[in-house]
């Protein structure tokens, strides 16, 4: 019997972001999904096909000050990730990942869970800016085009 989805999306993740062997990353786990959900319930999404999840977006809300030392190479994702405060007015969404199985690409799944939650975000938040660390040039597309499709500049570190 082969993998189910969601052994397939940890191997992918693994594969991807390496974060369980770089400290600088973030490494999200049961306790840092608690803390996105506080930070803005639209922080994490996910689509499953019925089979379990094909596709995991983690858009995480926090301040221009944070965004501009992110970009700029003054914290790192980590860092980025604890010092979001709690209960305070974001005005930048951190494009963090978003992982989806190979079979499942091309279909706008990733681009539609991401709209979503960064329409869902922007309810209750004045965001002014996008960004990102890309890690693939798919990755990278795929921000660049939420981003004209929301009329929200994007910024890369």
């Amino acid at each position: 019997m082969g993998l189910s989805n969601f052994e397939r999306m940890i191997q992918l993740s693994d594969a991807i972001f390496s974060s369980r062997n770089d400290p600088n990353q973030l490494n999200v786990d049961e306790n840092v999904m608690e803390h996105l959900q506080l930070i803005h319930p639209n922080s994490i999404s996910e689509y499953d096909d019925g089979n379990g999840p094909v596709c995991w977006i983690l858009c995480i809300p926090t301040t221009l000050d944070l965004m501009t030392q992110f970009i700029n190479q003054k914290i790192s994702e980590k860092e980025l990730y604890e010092l979001t405060p709690l209960n305070t007015k974001y005005e930048a969404i951190y494009l963090c990942s978003a992982l989806l199985l190979e079979e499942f690409r091309g279909k706008g799944i990733a681009q539609e869970l991401c709209i979503e939650a960064i329409e869902g975000i922007k309810k209750a938040h004045s965001i002014k800016a996008l960004f990102l660390w890309a890690f693939s040039k798919e990755g990278e597309k795929l921000a660049e085009k939420i981003s004209g499709l929301i009329d929200l500049p994007l910024y890369k570190r």
